[in-house]
């Protein structure tokens, strides 16, 4: 079974200096709506989590074939996110956690990984990991592991153990842009 895939975007982006990371332009495109593309591309049913009061993000993703969900407590952190997304699969089905603000995460990259987690029987969490061996995103959870999100808090994320990797030879996975200077350094070797 597919994965649904699940975009936490429900944070503040605090770190920008009053800019939203999330609308930020890539191509004309704002990051957001890229990443929502790239798994509906890949083939995989899309749920984006937000705040209940973001117009803007919202209206990024308009006209896309997608769920959102609003998440009422965002301010508690990734967790509240993380924790809504669990119960959203279908029984049996998995669940992708595709991280909004990794902007070199492509429709191939969330396909080879459902090859990779499928071929290995699609009972272990699969997540790629860069050149320098650091995990990265999206990750895919079989359903049976989706339990552990209940008793997720605060601001950080679950922490996985015994995951399958998927070596890639860059870090297009794991370099993810929250500051202003990250998007700067980014753009330079990207968008020149």
């Amino acid at each position: 079974m597919t994965p649904l895939v699940a975009i936490p975007a429900a944070g503040a982006s605090s770190r920008m200096g009053g800019r939203d990371k999330l609308l930020e332009m890539i191509d004309g495109t704002p990051l957001l709506r890229r990443q929502a593309e790239a798994a509906l591309s890949a083939g995989c049913e899309t749920l984006v989590l937000l705040r209940p009061d973001d117009a803007a993000r919202r209206a990024a993703l308009r006209g896309l074939d997608l769920r959102i969900a609003e998440v009422k407590d965002h301010a508690e952190g990734l967790s509240a996110s993380l924790r809504q997304a669990a119960r959203a699969p279908r029984p049996g089905q998995p669940l992708a956690i595709l991280l909004p603000d990794i902007p070199g995460v492509d429709a191939r990259l969330i396909r080879d990984l459902i090859t990779t987690f499928e071929q290995a029987g699609a009972v272990k969490i699969t997540r790629p990991v860069d050149h320098e061996n650091r995990p990265g995103f999206p990750v895919i959870l079989p359903h049976e592991a989706l339990a552990r999100f209940a008793t997720l808090r605060g601001d950080r994320g679950l922490q996985l153990t015994g995951w399958l990797a998927m070596p890639l030879p860059d870090d297009r996975a794991t370099r993810d842009l929250d500051t202003p200077e990250d998007w700067a350094a980014w753009r330079a070797t990207h968008h020149p």
